[in-house]
């Protein structure tokens, strides 16, 4: 376990392992195919971890004892690092790394592993050509970031995106991209600068697409701002398992921010903001599946109005524990990004796309 840092790893060389956690010396656990599994690997002590945990986050100027026993870091390569130690973790150091796909997926690589149906991929291609405000909404690993990789990809290359995270794991294709990521506080407890302090600022340094990792607190406000202001086809990603649950989320994170609006306005400046949520999530056989793409189309009274235009319907399992089912069309044939979509000349494209899925479920 000693060479554990190196490339020489067989954990950091598999591709098939997205997360690796260590839970003190003696269990390391991985996530192959959505799904948790133990190894055999084994570290000699507590110490011996702890050492290994030290010199992963020395890489990148960071420290992790027993006076700053919490450290996030992003690895050279890309990797998400999260360790917390002794006296806070109870058992020895406890190690998480979110591994870095260095293949980039496509939605057409998404359609064949079954996440999206050809012509759900068809309607979310368009969405993202046509400049729609979307918001990626999902659990802990259900591929809310992998998607809005996805996702940016049909953005077309002379536009200037900015983007926002806490640590940067978006892959962007386009030429002119500008990454910003947040940088924690030093040991004083100064030099702080979170992802309020970028959104902000990214509003001065002429963005075309502001694309945000992922929305936890306050900066959602400056997210909706911005969407509204001109930064058409902006995105991000939030924690919630459903597409209403998403925008009660929102509004918990607009009033996290001491910000002392009436809850309509909040609600109306959600639906002057966002087009869009595209829910993802992982099942319980560990498979990832897009479960809904879903339009914010206005209010009726205090309430906001939403509308599926794709719906995955789970039928049933087969004989090895697969969940087995289906996307289907709600049968809307014009939504309300229509006219966005005729002004990118794209709405027969848009027509075809849910006509097909119309036919391919009924």
């Amino acid at each position: 376990m000693a060479q554990f840092l190196g490339g020489r790893s067989p954990l950091l060389a598999r591709d098939d392992i997205a997360d690796i956690m260590v839970n003190g010396a003696k269990n390391v656990y991985i996530e192959v195919n959505g799904k948790v599994e133990q190894t055999n690997i084994r570290f000699r002590d507590n110490q011996q971890l702890l050492n290994i945990c030290q010199r992963i986050v020395s890489q990148v100027g960071r420290r992790v004892d027993e006076s700053s026993p919490i450290c996030d870091a992003r690895l050279p390569d890309g990797s998400r690092v999260n360790v917390i130690a002794p006296p806070l973790a109870i058992d020895g150091a406890s190690l998480t790394i979110r591994k870095f796909k260095k293949d980039k997926l496509t939605l057409d690589q998404l359609v064949r592993y079954g996440s999206i149906s050809p012509e759900g991929a068809e309607v979310l291609k368009i969405i993202g050509r046509v400049r729609c405000n979307v918001v990626i909404s999902g659990g802990t690993g259900s591929g809310k970031t992998t998607l809005l990789n996805c996702l940016t990809h049909y953005i077309d290359r002379d536009e200037r995106i900015i983007t926002c995270e806490d640590s940067a794991e978006l892959q962007l294709q386009q030429p002119h991209v500008v990454r910003l990521e947040t940088r924690p506080p030093n040991l004083e407890g100064e030099g702080e600068v979170t992802m309020r302090d970028l959104v902000k600022n990214c509003l001065r340094m002429r963005p075309e697409r502001i694309i945000v990792g992922e929305v936890r607190g306050p900066e959602v406000f400056d997210l909706l701002q911005a969407m509204n202001t001109g930064h058409d086809g902006s995105m991000g990603t939030i924690h919630a398992n459903s597409p209403r649950e998403c925008l009660n989320r929102i509004e918990s994170m607009v009033a996290m921010g001491g910000f002392s609006l009436p809850q309509r306005t909040v609600r109306e400046i959600i639906v002057g903001s966002v087009d869009v949520i595209v829910q993802a999530a992982r099942l319980r056989d560990g498979s990832r599946r897009i479960t809904h793409i879903t339009e914010v189309v206005g209010m009726e009274g205090d309430v906001i109005i939403t509308q599926d235009l794709v719906r995955y319907d789970i039928q049933g399992e087969d004989a090895s524990g697969r969940i087995v089912g289906r996307h289907v069309a709600t049968g809307i044939a014009r939504p309300a990004f229509w006219e966005r979509a005729r002004y990118y000349g794209e709405e027969a494209r848009l027509a075809a796309a849910l006509e097909a899925m119309e036919k391919a479920t009924s």
